[in-house]
């Protein structure tokens, strides 16, 4: 998946949870999500907006690490946002 700017051309999705990932370094982003992703059922997503340019690479490797779905990536305004489909 590349990493391009996430605008109005994102699929609209109404996510099951957000995070604020904000001001959070490596580990941490990927800490927070892998918790927050046992608060949702299977086929639930999460959203979240970061700071750390480090989520481009850690929440990749994360989903293929866990088998979570990637739904999207991408520079949002001065951070990041990121959207995860729980399957598993």
């Amino acid at each position: 998946m590349s990493v391009s700017e996430v605008g109005p051309d994102a699929p609209e999705i109404t996510p099951d949870l957000v995070l604020d990932l904000k001001g959070l370094a490596c580990p941490l982003p990927v800490v927070k999500l892998s918790s927050a992703m046992k608060q949702v059922e299977i086929g639930g997503v999460i959203e979240a907006a970061a700071t750390d340019p480090g989520v481009l690479a850690d929440i990749p490797a994360w989903c293929r690490a866990t088998g979570n779905e990637l739904m999207v990536i991408g520079r949002e305004g001065r951070g990041f946002m990121f959207r995860v489909k729980r399957t598993q």
